[in-house]
This record gives structure tokens, sequence and C-alpha cells, in this order.
């Protein structure tokens, strides 16, 4: 996966989009609440974020790693962000409450999780970004990476967007 901008920025959209998706999926979507999942940076074709490993994600009491129920549901919410970010690149001709409301109609179709290497870490960073945006399925690619830059998961998701 290419090496995208720098923690914070929003490449080609208004403050006021960032700001909306940051809200719907911060804090109106109560599972990534449960996650701990935060944005970093957003752009027009992928996002990423990161998690605080905490005591309530361990999968594996004796070996203290995330449970793999955390990496498969923060990438498929990390998919759909990218999505949703191409979404509103692509009706950047709508005002940003207009493409907001778009969020409404996602859903995840398929879902692939590859896990690599056990989830061990005081943080995990995650990276998602679009393969393909049709005009109804959108393709993903995702990664979920330790605090070192280390591939930890990958994945590839389809959602419906229409």
């Amino acid at each position: 996966m290419k090496k995208h901008a720098a923690a914070g920025t929003a490449i080609g959209f208004e403050p006021e989009y960032v700001d909306g998706l940051k809200k719907i999926f911060e804090e109106m979507i109560i599972f990534n609440q449960v996650l701990g999942l935060k944005i970093t940076s957003i752009a027009t074709d992928h996002a990423c974020g990161r998690i605080e490993m905490r005591r309530e994600l361990i999968g594996h009491y004796s070996h203290n790693r995330i449970h793999g129920g955390v990496i498969s549901a923060s990438l498929d919410a990390m998919g759909g962000l990218a999505v949703m970010a191409a979404i509103g690149a692509r009706h950047m001709d709508e005002a940003p409450r207009e493409r907001l409301a778009r969020f409404g109609k996602l859903g995840t179709i398929d879902l692939r999780i590859d896990y690599l290497r056990p989830g061990i870490g005081e943080h995990f960073e995650l990276r998602a970004e679009v393969l393909r945006l049709g005009s109804r399925v959108a393709t993903t690619r995702m990664e979920f990476l330790g605090a070192d830059g280390k591939l930890l998961s990958t994945g590839a998701g389809a959602y419906i967007v229409s």
C-alpha cells in the first residue's frame, strides 16, 4: 500500500465534511467508540486510523494480544470510511451535508481478513484505500500494523454504495 499524507490532513475536502465524517465515525457509530478507533488522516482515496491497546481488547489472556474480532471490525470500519472519502470526492458538486447523508446507504457485502502475525503492542495503525468505486459497489484493501510499522493483518472488502 502506498505511503499516505501526514496525520490529520484532508486532501481536497472542506473542514465541514472532514468534521462530519469524524463525528459520524468516531461518535455516532458507537461500536467504533468501543474499539477506540480514531481517524488520523483522510484523503480522497484513503483513510488512516489508530487504536490504543486496552485491557478490554485482549483476545488471548496469556499473550496479551488483541482479539481477532477487533482487527476484523476495525479493518471493516476503515474500509467503509475510505469508501465514504471516495464518494465525497466523487460528489464535490454537492454540499458537505448531502455527501455525509450518503453514509446511510453504505454497507459491507464482503469482507476477508488475513491474520499474518499476533497483534501485540501498545497501539495499532490502520490504513484503507479504495481500489475501485463503482456506481453500486466499492472495493477496498486494508492494513493493520503494529506500532513499529510491521504488517500484522490485511483485509479486502466490498461495500454497497447505492
